[in-house]
């Protein structure tokens, strides 16, 4: 460092101290004058003088540079580390100073996090972190950039991860409508899949999403806030230098405080629901260019999340009314009235991006008839109890289709009361009519709970710890159910438990009266099938071009035939297929999985309407 730049931080250091910690970070954005590096060398040394070690507000390697006197950024370029040639220098701060390597064993580029030195000199921290780094490698998903492993050498130590091509969505708003909702419907869907492993990202914001240059949304740095962040029992905001990162794990601050949640700037413990206030932040910004919260100072920011509302008035006039209710839900103060699940943003927003005609569905017989349509409210039909959804189709079946001369389409609105769940789409009402079973999570854990429906009582049924996605078998005696990477069975007197086939992500099944279960085990694959006994489990349909993957079937009454729904634009849709083999038969458009009623209709959502379309 050249002596005068030395002298200006010895300076600007010493001038710091003498002030109260709430003015620092007033004097120094006066001081520096908008010179970012020097404010940044000034924090880090106020930082190691008050013990607030966070990883956000100090580049890894930036003790090494100081002790040494050199660039250590620059130094490391052209040189090996483990089997990685460090090639070049991407990004400083945040989390750590990435550099693009080459993988020399298997011949691919990778981005390469340093930490910092004091990692190492630190066991339980770097236990703990190569703990949550495990887990965040578990992830395996399009939308979410992988970690590839940790590497170590010459005492220092790296995270190794997916080189992600693009820009990130930093200052990308105001986008059109089209282009931003495509882009948060991607995001939305990587969120989904971490949530469903019960993993949160933390410090979601432009800046940690890339888009590359064939349209594909990346997640980056997922998880790595807590798994990075100093072992710290409290932390005073007025000390945080600046808004632009910090480091939350009971009385700490993990994020980014623009984007970070009412709880999560408390320091409270923190769930998906943070994820989900972050990702409003995200879909505000990129529709208005606008932050939400984000204003000059800390002290502001943090007023902001806590007491005041976004800019309502600065959202384009074309955004849908779906579009501005999602925002508001997503960012609710209060997290018992935030949107409970991230699958429901995907939803709407795919309803919005892809806008579909109302009117006649197509029918699965030859004599084609128009389709009745029976109005709901969108958020009375993706609420979080929506464990009431089975019964309330077999409502609308009897008292509107039986119904001679209907005097028009009813609204029916009624709730089952559960414990609290993570997971509300994963329940299912016996074939009898008599019991209803579903998730609850307790402690980020989950598992399959039975009540009765003549009574209010519920218990736990056991062995079923990480389930989801239940299903009944036809005689209302066994439960078919994924967890831990496989589909399981139990019986609902006596718990036997019995492991049928490996399903390393289920999205759903059925089982016929002739004990075969037919089963989606993977996000991207076609359907399976197994005896209700255990057994070989073989394909029954095919992936067409197009076609995402083959989810949630359900058996028609004779048992050979079923429905499923088939993702992705534009083969979505509703499909039918057989046992026996044969081609598949695309029935109608819908938005989600579709349900065959007891008077003989085909129930599918589109465009918030409630279709019902009668068939032999």
């Amino acid at each position: 460092m050249p002596a005068e730049r030395s002298q200006r931080v010895e300076q600007l250091y010493h001038a710091a101290r003498e002030r109260d910690p709430r003015e620092r970070a007033t004097f120094l954005a006066q001081a520096c004058a908008g010179d970012d590096a020097l404010r940044r060398e000034v924090e880090s040394l106020l930082a190691e003088d008050t013990g607030v070690h966070s990883f956000l507000e100090t580049p890894a390697l930036e003790l090494a540079r100081k002790t040494s006197g050199e660039d250590h950024g620059q130094s490391m370029i052209g040189r090996q580390f483990g089997p990685y040639s460090v090639v070049s220098l991407l990004a400083k701060g945040g989390m750590g100073e990435v550099y693009r390597a080459r993988d020399t064993k298997l011949g691919r580029d990778v981005a390469l996090k340093l930490l910092p030195a004091t990692f190492a000199r630190d066991p339980e921290r770097l236990a703990r972190f190569q703990r949550e780094a495990r887990l965040l490698a578990s992830l395996n998903h399009p939308h979410i950039a992988a970690i590839y492993g940790m590497e170590e050498s010459g005492g220092l130590h790296g995270l190794v991860m997916e080189l992600v091509p693009g820009e990130t969505l930093a200052n990308a708003g105001p986008l059109p409508l089209l282009k931003a909702l495509p882009i948060c419907r991607q995001i939305a869907e990587g969120l989904e899949e971490a949530h469903r492993k019960n993993i949160t990202h933390r410090d979601i914001k432009p800046a940690n999403i890339k888009v590359t240059p064939s349209g594909t949304v990346k997640i980056l740095d997922f998880g790595l806030a807590k798994a990075l962040a100093w072992e710290q029992s409290e932390v005073d905001l007025s000390e945080l230098p600046t808004a632009s990162g910090m480091t939350t794990e009971d009385g700490r601050i993990l994020g980014t405080p623009g984007y970070m949640s009412p709880e999560q700037v408390r320091g409270q413990a923190v769930d998906k629901q943070t994820d989900i206030w972050s990702f409003g932040c995200v879909l505000y910004e990129l529709l208005t260019g606008k932050h939400a919260f984000e204003r000059e100072t800390l002290t502001d920011t943090i007023a902001a999340v806590l007491e005041r509302e976004p800019d309502w008035q600065a959202l384009p006039p074309s955004t849908p009314a779906a579009v501005r209710d999602l925002l508001r839900r997503c960012l609710q103060k209060d997290k018992d009235r935030r949107l409970r699940d991230i699958g429901d943003a995907r939803i709407e927003i795919e309803e919005a991006a892809t806008p579909l005609p109302l009117g006649a569905a197509s029918g699965l017989t030859a004599a084609e008839r128009p389709a009745r349509r029976v109005r709901v409210t969108w958020f009375a039909a993706m609420f979080a109890i929506t464990l009431a959804l089975a019964t309330a189709l077999a409502a609308i079946s009897v008292l509107y289709f039986n119904q001679a001369t209907p005097s028009g389409p009813p609204e029916i609105r009624f709730e089952v009361n559960t414990p609290s769940t993570a997971d509300p789409l994963s329940f299912a009402v016996s074939p009898d009519g008599r019991r209803l079973v579903f998730v609850v999570s307790n402690e980020g854990k989950s598992q399959l709970w039975l009540r009765p429906l003549d009574s209010v009582a519920a218990q736990p049924l056991a062995g079923t710890e990480g389930a989801s996605y239940p299903f009944w078998s036809p005689d209302s005696a066994s439960i078919g159910f994924f967890a831990d990477g496989k589909l399981k069975r139990v019986d609902i007197v006596g718990s036997a438990l019995q492991v049928l086939a490996t399903a390393a992500n289920g999205q759903g099944g059925a089982w016929n009266r002739e004990g075969t279960i037919l089963f989606a085990p993977i996000t991207s694959g076609p359907l399976m099938k197994v005896p209700a006994t255990g057994g070989e489990a073989m394909a029954v349909t095919r992936l067409e071009a197009g076609q995402g993957s083959h989810r949630f079937p359900q058996f028609l009454p004779d048992g050979r035939h079923f429905i499923y729904f088939v993702t992705s634009p534009p083969a979505r849709g509703v499909y039918a297929g057989s046992l026996d083999g044969g081609s598949s038969k695309r029935l109608t458009n819908a938005d989600t999985a579709a349900v065959v009623s007891p008077s003989g209709f085909l129930l599918f959502p589109r465009q918030t309407t409630l279709f019902a379309q009668a068939f032999d």
